[in-house]
């Protein structure tokens, strides 16, 4: 190999890399911890960031549609697009708050009627054992056991538990002031990244190219806008599923005479926000409330889940989301096994869109090898023909025809 300017700083970049994983590897702990410091750090701005990429889908379309061909309200359309779309979602989180609060105040106090019944039955129950009250004072008197010391074993246990409840109370109120405070900023931050949307993308293509060369940025800056497309649509499709499953539920609710529809419809629509899991945490707090009532009807309704999950599942899921994100039926579901097996309800969301882009990436290169190689399309449209079967006599070879004297 000819040794260049090009060729050794490839093998200096090889050879710093090498380097640098083997350093990694011997400090794997201190790596973990120093990620998981900064990733501490970062995490209200990456919330930040989060929370605007989600309000960013419905204030995109609801600032199209404001003082369209008015150049004197172009300058109020970006914030009250903002302040729309503020009200929009607490206006959602509102209306499903005021369906499913009453129904848990109603389960609430279903529950509490039946706790004097419960109370008499319990009662019942004890006054049956004081029959058996002689043996088992005989038995524990025949019993050689050292009560003092399991007294005192008690009263430690009972003191060591008091102060792991003192020490885990203070740490959840840190725990629960931090993310509060987490939220607030981040929740903060999302609305300047929104506000300065176009400035902050134009600074960040001007940082690509002044560090990458102009076909790698130009490379670069198609597959960012191809993962905002694609997560976008899937975040728009992901809120068309959760209210088609949602109104399903309802409706079949409705049909069959079961208790809490709505409640149940509205708490199965937003757990169905998480993919093709998120319905069952909806489907175990509607079982457990129609069973207060009636445990028969909770059995019909697990029943009527499972049926409606398939379909939900098999047929609405794929084709809602798939097509949303371009990508077929068997390749989201695939994706969703592979993030929750991963990554659990995040590896759901995220590996959707990701697979999504990948798919749209591969397929375009795919094609541009096609066009590269020059394959004609019939080669790879429609699969070839099956051979005719042939009979036993035209599968003989033919006879060679000796030369005339």
């Amino acid at each position: 190999m000819e040794l260049n300017k090009g060729n050794i700083k490839g093998l200096l970049l090889v050879i710093c890399g090498g380097v640098a994983f083997y350093c990694v590897l011997q400090n794997l702990g201190t790596v973990i911890a120093a990620a998981a410091w900064l990733l501490g750090i970062l995490s209200p701005f990456l919330l930040g960031c989060a929370i605007a990429f989600i309000l960013n889908v419905p204030m995109r379309a609801i600032e199209r549609h404001l003082f369209q061909g008015a150049a004197r309200g172009a300058g109020a359309r970006r914030p009250l697009a903002l302040l729309l779309t503020l009200v929009a979602v607490l206006g959602v989180l509102a209306l499903a708050s005021s369906v499913i609060g009453p129904g848990i105040t109603d389960a609430v106090r279903s529950i509490a009627s039946q706790v004097p019944g419960a109370i008499e039955r319990l009662l019942e129950w004890l006054n049956g054992l004081s029959a058996y009250l002689p043996m088992i004072q005989d038995f524990i008197a025949e019993l050689d056991m050292d009560w003092q010391s399991l007294s005192r074993k008690a009263l430690d246990f009972a003191q060591s538990l008091g102060s792991g409840l003192l020490s885990s109370g203070g740490g959840l109120i840190g725990g629960v002031v931090s993310g509060v405070s987490t939220f607030v900023i981040g929740l903060i931050f999302s609305f300047y990244i929104l506000l300065q949307k176009e400035k902050l993308a134009r600074q960040g293509r001007q940082v690509i190219y002044a560090l990458l060369p102009t076909r790698r940025a130009d490379r670069a800056l198609e597959v960012l806008r191809l993962a905002g497309r694609t997560f976008s649509s899937f975040l728009s499709g992901q809120c068309l599923e959760a209210c088609i499953l949602g109104t399903l539920f309802v409706a079949a609710m409705t049909i069959f005479r079961m208790p809490y529809a709505l409640l149940v419809g509205v708490l199965i629509a937003l757990t169905a926000l998480i993919p093709i899991v998120g319905a069952f945490i909806g489907c175990g707090v509607g079982a457990l409330l129609i069973a207060i009532g009636d445990p028969w009807k909770a059995l019909w309704f697990i029943v009527l889940f499972l049926i409606l999950q398939q379909v939900e599942g098999n047929l609405i899921y794929p084709h809602v989301v798939g097509s949303s994100v371009g990508l077929p039926s068997i390749w989201v579901l695939s994706a969703v096994t592979l993030g929750g097996s991963l990554m659990g309800i995040l590896g759901m969301l995220v590996f959707i869109p990701l697979c999504s882009v990948l798919y749209a990436l591969f397929r375009d290169y795919v094609k541009q090898r096609l066009r590269q190689r020059a394959v004609p399309e019939e080669k790879w449209r429609e699969a070839p023909p099956p051979p005719r079967p042939t009979s036993a006599r035209e599968a003989k070879p033919p006879r060679e025809r000796k030369p005339k004297r």
